[in-house]
């Protein structure tokens, strides 16, 4: 299973080549749909996850040893990152594995490239159906503008008591020239309450000002 198929590494034939890309390309079909797997996607990122095996294969079946070509492709091989978006971890864990697949066929270790999709694949999909990890779905931001005069310290504490399990006060910010601040929280709503009897609890102690209760925004990774 972790033998080479080609008979010498050094030299590769066209029937070899052939098969080596064909494989290739059907490891690259697998890794796009691994990565579309309940995750955001754009088309060009899957055909680029699609061919890489194959372009990496074939690649250093070329440089096969030859330094010069080696070093020239590494050169070539740097400018990419000066022309590509930040991408998130996840894409840049499938790219990851579409290198260390191309890597693999170009060696003609094709249990290796397999098994290797195998199991990064398995446990991608099972952390997503899973759902590790994710942010609890449960907390929501309450943005609330009060007069000035007025303390934010105590204020609402008996409304948020009664209305949610857990609020926590995470910014305080002038605004409207200093006339008002805008009290951030992040909180989390006990069973069965109504969201609008608790705003309308709210809208009267801050003297009808503008409240906000959404979801959290979950942030991007860039690497």
């Amino acid at each position: 299973m972790f033998e080479s198929i080609l008979a010498s590494t050094s030299s590769v034939s066209a029937g070899e080549f052939v098969i080596c890309t064909c494989i290739s390309l059907g490891l690259g079909i697998i890794i796009a749909f691994i990565h579309s797997f309940k995750n955001e996607y754009s088309k060009n990122m899957l055909l680029a996850l699609l061919a890489l095996p194959a372009i990496i294969q074939t690649v250093i079946m070329l440089v096969n040893g030859n330094v010069g070509t080696g070093i020239a492709v590494m050169g070539a091989f740097s400018l990419v990152r000066f022309r590509s978006t930040p991408g998130n971890a996840r894409e840049i864990t499938s790219i990851f594995l579409s290198t260390v697949t191309g890597l693999a066929m170009a060696m003609g270790y094709v249990g290796v490239a397999a098994l290797v999709i195998l199991v990064v694949g398995a446990i991608t999909i099972l952390v997503s159906v899973l759902g590790f990890a994710e942010p609890s779905r449960g907390t929501k931001i309450l943005k609330i503008l009060i007069p000035e005069n007025l303390d934010y310290t105590t204020i609402f504490d008996d409304i948020l008591d009664k209305y949610t399990s857990k609020a926590v006060l995470d910014r305080v910010k002038s605004t409207n020239m200093g006339s008002l601040f805008e009290l951030s929280y992040s909180v989390m709503l006990r069973s069965g309450m109504n969201e609008k009897e608790f705003i309308d609890e709210l809208r009267v102690r801050n003297g009808n000002l503008s409240i906000t209760l959404s979801r959290p925004i979950v942030n991007r990774e860039e690497l």
